[in-house]
């Protein structure tokens, strides 16, 4: 069952699998739409995916925007 996360609130927001493999390699989605990857493992891809929602919330407040137009253009 999934529930609401810290600070959401209202109705339950549909969620999708961030991990996936793609050809013996892991990926993950970020919430723009964009793929990063290859990894070798599920627990590289969850690390590397770790390591980005980190530098998201430590980079440049306009930096969330500028990654959604990657995932435009690449749609």
């Amino acid at each position: 069952m999934t529930t609401l996360r810290q600070g959401e609130t209202g109705s339950l927001p549909e969620r999708n699998e961030r991990f996936f493999k793609k050809d013996d390699y892991w990926y993950y989605t970020t919430r723009e739409g964009v793929d990063i990857g290859p990894f070798d493992s599920e627990d590289d891809a969850a690390a590397g995916c770790s390591d980005f929602i980190e530098f998201i919330f430590t980079s440049d407040p306009n930096f969330p925007s500028t990654l959604e137009q990657y995932g435009r253009d690449v749609a």
